[in-house]
């Protein structure tokens, strides 16, 4: 998450972002992965978060492995462009990359040069995937704040990752104390308001690997402040 160090950006313009929910043992011991933003971060110090950040204008031109499936992509669409759907997905996999060292992604050559922001990812052999990744919360950051971001969260099964998930030594420095936190202790960490609301939708989801049957949104505007429920497009038949 670049945010902290874009000083010259204008504060209050709402950032399109991704973020990345990872589900280790599903069908067991349900643990999430999780790190800690630095006390000197602008956005949510000392905070424990799930990786993400913001979109770079790069990611709209990253070839993607595989797609988000239709019904995720749909409910997505409700608010986004096409153009903006792909570099969401892509923007996914970059960030648990830099801040965890994670890969999500088949084994592959790029079509083209990379650009810088993907040049680590694309030496690591692979072509960046979205298959797997569930759209399952947006919210965006209330008025106020030193940042505001636009965030879609994804849910992933670890079993998709396709490097070491124990190994950390990839990431850059933006996340500290990177573990995996099992789900029905994860509240005992110190976690911001939105993040508590997002698990209780994991929590919810832990039975079921599938989409989930409508995408909650917090909306925040200057003017008010709304949970809305997203549905997609009707699918075909």
């Amino acid at each position: 998450m670049r945010s902290d160090t874009a000083g010259a950006e204008d504060k209050s313009r709402v950032r399109d972002a991704a973020t990345v929910i990872v589900l280790r043992d599903r069908d067991t011991r349900p643990r999430i992965l999780m790190g800690q933003r630095g006390s000197a971060a602008a956005f949510m110090p000392n905070k424990v978060v799930f990786p993400g950040g913001a979109v770079d204008p790069a990611d709209a031109d990253v070839p993607l492995a595989a797609p988000l499936g239709p019904l995720c992509r749909a409910r997505l669409e409700e608010g986004a462009s096409p153009r903006l759907v792909d570099a969401l997905a892509a923007a996914a996999v970059r960030e648990l990359w830099e801040e965890t060292g994670l890969i999500l992604g088949r084994p592959g050559a790029w079509p083209a040069a990379p650009h810088a922001d993907w040049a680590r990812f694309a030496a690591t052999g692979h072509v960046p995937s979205a298959e797997g990744l569930n759209f399952v919360f947006r919210a965006i950051t209330p008025p106020g704040r030193p940042r505001r971001f636009d965030a879609r969260f994804f849910l992933v099964d670890a079993d998709r990752i396709a490097s070491d998930p124990d190994d950390f030594t990839h990431a850059e420095e933006e996340l500290s104390h990177l573990r995996w936190i099992p789900l029905e202790h994860v509240r005992e960490a110190n976690l911001p308001f939105i993040t508590e609301v997002v698990l209780a939708e994991v929590a919810a989801r832990v039975a079921d690997p599938g989409p989930p049957p409508s995408v909650p949104f917090f909306r925040n505007t200057d003017e008010e402040s709304l949970f809305l429920r997203l549905y997609g497009k009707p699918m075909p038949e």
